[in-house]
């Protein structure tokens, strides 16, 4: 009964605060731990927000999935923060906790390759390093068959009488979306006019706040391992800081940066 529910009842505190378990004996290793634990319920969140919103945007029912994309951003603030209580780490503490991380990586989070693949950024070969979970795998597969939350913005603007090209709209889905004139075009024509299509103008800027703190924390994923480890290899065979660089450069809506060069 609902009498019988305590705070720590509800939220199954015992649980949670017993899945850390420190394997070094180093003192900041426990914040290591709670660091990458929290990262995960907020990818958790994401995900939730994320696939809801998606579905809403699929039924040009816009204006509850704003509230959810604004939500992500305000998680995503949330996962860009973390950076900042890691990287206290000095390269001594890490070096006491490294040895015993084995193999494991962040890479390796399921959460985030799941909502990079939401967004747009599709890479089946990502898949590959999940295969000893198959169903985490099958997943990762299942996503890559779904439109992406881009994909589903490009076929509204067809929807809305917006010049798409039949090639976008039946493109591969499996494979990252490419920047396309005609979709910098559609979005020019909002972004001069948002009066007359406002909702399709708070629509890209939602994505734009996405796109924005999605890099903020790659940024700070970059900087805090560069403050960490310097340019050694990560963990699980990872390049480090050159695979964080590079992750850098891949953006998921690039008509809506180039149609602030349009207008």
């Amino acid at each position: 009964m609902a009498a019988d529910v305590t705070y720590s009842s509800y939220l199954d505190l015992d649980r949670i605060l017993a899945a850390q378990h420190p394997a070094s004996g180093a003192h900041d290793e426990l914040l290591f731990i709670v660091v990458h634990q929290a990262s995960e319920l907020w990818l958790k969140l994401c995900l939730h927000e994320l696939t809801a919103a998606r579905a809403l945007i699929a039924a040009d029912d816009l204006s509850p999935a704003f509230k959810m994309l604004a939500r992500v951003s305000r998680a995503q603030g949330q996962l860009i923060s973390s950076w900042d209580v890691l990287s206290t780490m000095t390269p001594h503490d890490y070096s006491t906790v490294r040895p015993h991380l084995g193999n494991s990586s962040g890479f390796q989070s399921a959460q985030y390759r799941l909502m990079e693949f939401m967004m747009g950024g599709r890479n089946p070969d990502m898949v590959t390093m999940h295969e000893a979970t198959p169903e985490v795998a099958a997943e990762l597969r299942a996503e890559l068959a779904r439109p992406s939350l881009y994909d589903e913005v490009v076929r509204l603007l067809a929807r809305r009488g917006f010049a798409i090209p039949a090639d976008v709209l039946e493109r591969g889905l499996d494979r990252p979306h490419e920047a396309n004139d005609a979709i910098t075009a559609a979005w020019a024509q909002v972004y001069r006019d948002p009066d007359k299509y406002w909702d399709l103008y708070e629509l890209a800027e939602k994505l734009v706040d996405l796109e924005y703190h999605f890099q903020r924390w790659r940024f700070g994923h970059l900087k805090t391992v560069e403050r960490i480890i310097g340019f050694k290899r990560g963990t699980g065979g990872t390049a480090g800081v050159p695979y964080l660089e590079a992750v850098l450069k891949k953006g998921f809506f690039p008509e809506l940066l180039a149609v602030r060069t349009e207008i």
